[in-house]
């Protein structure tokens, strides 16, 4: 058999410009490259009729975080609650939780303040612009 390894996690967003700026700006993940891709092969492969996608990849440590924004634009959807079958959330290792919440600017929408599970682990979860969840542990 072949053997994995996990390449980048991929979050669809409606408005890359203003997701990468988040992802960039707020919580520091370096931009690798920026692209768009297109095409009959693309179309077929994201089963998209006339798909384009403009891409962002940011360096996510051991994993690239893939940023897509299609066009056309499916539809948007419900508001992401971890507790859903099939929810998704990027999660981030930092050094310091706290640290980190602090510096925020004012808009960015925290789930809770940073808490310390009964693993012992603190956490902190945080929406984007676009309301995907991320969630960032010292670790």
């Amino acid at each position: 058999m072949t053997s994995l390894r996990a390449h980048h996690v991929g979050i669809t967003v409606q408005d890359l410009d203003r997701t990468l700026e988040f992802y960039r700006d707020v919580l520091g993940l370096s931009v690798l490259d920026t692209f768009s891709v297109s095409g009959e092969a693309f179309s077929t492969a994201v089963d998209v009729p006339n798909a384009t996608g403009r891409f962002a990849h940011l360096d996510g440590g051991d994993v690239r975080v893939e940023l897509v924004e299609y066009d056309p634009e499916g539809e948007s959807l419900p508001d992401a609650s971890l507790n859903r079958p099939g929810a998704a959330h990027l999660g981030l290792s930092v050094d310091d939780v706290d640290a980190v919440v602090d510096q925020f600017p004012a808009h960015v929408e925290t789930l809770s303040e940073p808490q310390t599970t009964e693993s012992g682990t603190r956490i902190a979860f945080v929406r984007d612009p676009e309301g995907n969840l991320v969630e960032l542990l010292d670790a």
